[in-house]
Formats: C-alpha cells, structure tokens, sequence
C-alpha cells in the first residue's frame, strides 16, 4: 500500500512540453548555436552574437505584443503597420523639433490602433484575424499618404537614444535598446505570471465562456490586451529609430510575420491559452541565429526563407501533437 502510494506517474514528454513551453525552444536554440559554431569560424564571436541580438530586437518586441494577443486565442496581422506608422509620425514631429513630444505621440498613436482593434474584437465581436487583417490594409495605406512617398532621416537625441554602445565588461557590446527590450520582457513576465491579470489573459486564452463564468471580465481583459500590444509596438517604434535613424513606410513589410514566427517557434500555441514571453524571447533568437548562421555558412536567402517556414510548421504539429496526447 505504501509502495503504491508513494510511486510517482512518470511525466510524459508530451506533458513535459505543455507544462514548460520554452523548454524545447532553449533547446533547439542550443543546438542551432552549435552548429553554427562548428560549420563556420566567425559565428560564435562576441561582435556576431551581439550583432544576432540586435538583429532580433525589433522583430522581438513585435512579437512581445503578438504573444500577449496569441495567448487570447486571436492574431494581430497589423502590427508591424502600426509600428511602421509610429516611426513616421516621430521623425516628422521630431523634425519640428519637439523629441519628447514625439516619442509621445507615436507611442499613443500606436496605442489608439491597437485600442481600436480591440473594440472592434470586443464590441462588435468580430474574429481578430479579419479585423487586424483590414486594419493592416488600412494602416500601411495611411502610412503611405502620411509620408507621401517619402522616407525621413531622424537626428533627435532622444529618438536615437536607444541607438547609444556601450561595453559590458569591455567586450561585449550592448545597446540601450536591447536593455529596454529585456525589461519590457521581464515586466511582460511578471504580468503574466504573478498579477490576476495575467491568469486572466489564459484563462480567457483556454476557455472564454468558461472564463466569464468564473467572473472574469473578458472584454476589459480583451480590450487590455490590444491596448497593451498597441503600447508595445510603440517602443518597437522607437527601437527600430535607434537602431536605423530613419523612418521609412515601406519599411518591416515581413514583420507582422516574422513576429509570429518568433512566437509559435517559441512554443506559444497559436490556439491559445499556454505560452509565455520567455519562449517568445527564444523564438525571436532562433529566427535571427538561424538567419545569421545560414548568411555566413553561404546559404542563400530564399533557402533560409524555407527551413524558418518549415521550422514553423513543425512547431505548429509539435504543439497540435503534444495537446492531442495530453487529453
């Protein structure tokens, strides 16, 4: 009798996978850092592994708000767009030279599409692949007719600020953005992980009617989200400034893309409800590793484009196979 009760079920892999999303992610970062280092000479410097973070920062970001709408069970197609947007209503104000006044007011715009968006899913319950499709048709248009063609180099102080070297222990070479990024990460972690927010984002994620039973108010934790993502792609917009001081509206046409690669490849499911930002964090790494150790190890640009689209699909299956089992 003891025996039997002391025994423990042994944990399957499946179940492994569900409980810790980013495990496998860690793991095939990992092995891609590896193999890179032993197939070519370069990849495994201080300078190339700065220069593969950097790489991954904007895209990251991006797909920091993206995780926070995926966990709700929804898609945000928009936004790159609305980023994008963002850049080019600072460098305009900026040229009038009010720098804080800028930053402001991309980052509010940012934050009023994605409000929108989120009445648009709450209010008239629309599916947020269709509403965030038509507002990416409709912020890359106003893009265009805002910037009227044009592209606008960016020289305020504050606007490159996140532009700024340094060395850390005299080596390894950071940016300011990469800083803002980890704390964006850290503080996103913590909500999801430690406020009643957060559980309410995967629970509404798993099951929303459920969720509304519960007493969860799910359109305010809907509309939270979107307004939230939105704020987040305003600092992306304000990344992407200080890593290239200028604002182009042709600009992270993939991005939108790009960052739920990053996101599924990380291990948050693209049904909802189980995930997390650490996983993102190691998705948007894979993408740019992958990327960097293919350039350097001579594959060309298009095969890269194959392997991170098939990377994806697996991904998708593992996630599918592993719910499956655990049922």
């Amino acid at each position: 009798m003891t025996a039997v009760v002391g025994a423990r079920r042994r944990v399957t892999a499946s179940e492994l996978v569900l409980r810790y999303p980013a495990l496998g992610p860690s793991c095939a970062l990992l092995l891609a850092v590896v193999v890179f280092s032993l197939v070519t000479n370069t990849f495994l410097s201080l300078d190339n592994i700065s220069l593969v973070v950097e790489q991954s920062l904007v895209v990251g970001t991006l797909a920091l708000g993206q995780t926070l709408v995926i966990l709700t069970a929804g898609i945000d197609l928009a936004n790159a767009a609305i980023m994008v947007f963002g850049t080019l209503l600072m460098a305009k104000l900026a040229g009038a030279g009010g720098g804080l006044t800028a930053l402001l007011a991309g980052i509010l715009l940012c934050a009023a599409v994605g409000s929108i968006s989120g009445v648009l899913v709450t209010s008239l319950r629309l599916p947020p692949f269709i509403v965030t499709l038509g507002m990416l048709t409709v912020v890359a248009a106003s893009s265009r007719i805002f910037a009227a063609g044009q592209s606008f180099p960016v020289s305020n102080g504050l606007l490159n600020l996140l532009g700024q070297r340094f060395y850390l222990f005299g080596q390894i070479e950071i940016t300011l953005g990469m800083l803002l990024g980890l704390a964006m990460f850290l503080f996103a972690w913590y909500a999801l992980s430690r406020t009643a927010w957060g559980r309410h984002v995967y629970a509404l994620g798993n099951d929303p009617e459920a969720a509304r039973l519960t007493g969860i108010h799910v359109n305010r934790t809907l509309f939270s989200v979107y307004l939230l993502a939105g704020v987040i792609y305003g600092f992306a917009a304000w990344q992407a400034i200080g890593r290239i001081p200028n604002a182009d509206p042709n600009a992270y046409q993939t991005g939108n893309l790009d960052s739920i690669t990053a996101v599924v490849i990380g291990g948050t499911s693209l049904f909802g409800g189980r995930g997390g930002v650490l996983g993102t964090l190691v998705g948007a790494l894979i993408v740019s590793v992958l990327r960097s150790g293919l350039t350097q190890a001579g594959i060309d640009e298009l095969y890269q484009d194959v392997a991170t689209g098939l990377l994806v699909i697996v991904a998708v299956a593992l996630d599918q196979l592993a719910r499956r089992r655990s049922r």
